[in-house]
């Protein structure tokens, strides 16, 4: 059951009031949340909320649950190659470090 706010024109006073969706609205100020010392029975407003969120629990909520065969092997063959193209990268970033640099030798003079 939602809970909806109400504004009270004579009192001024906000109220939020824990109902059913069926129930009739609200249409005079409750005598216990008037903010006036004497109750003046002042007409209520119904306040547009914000609401809370709905939070749908289980499987099959998102678009993505429910993706055709062709989708789902098109994206396993993505991920192959993926992974196929990164081990490619390594393994020449890996031997390209094993060759040695060309250059001077370090070899020490004997005296």
């Amino acid at each position: 059951m939602p809970t909806y706010e109400y504004a009270c024109a004579k009192c001024g006073e906000t109220i939020e009031v824990f109902q059913s969706i069926k129930a009739k609205h609200v249409t005079t100020c409750p005598k216990e949340a008037c903010a006036r010392k004497k109750w003046g029975k002042g007409k209520v407003t119904r306040l547009i909320g914000t609401g809370a969120g709905i939070i749908f629990k289980g499987g099959g909520f998102y678009e993505t649950d429910y993706r055709s065969e062709s989708y789902k092997s098109g994206e396993k063959k993505a991920t192959e190659a993926k992974e196929a193209a990164k081990k490619k990268t390594e393994e020449k970033s890996k031997s390209s470090s094993k060759e040695k640099p060309k250059g001077k030798s370090s070899e020490k003079k004997k005296k």
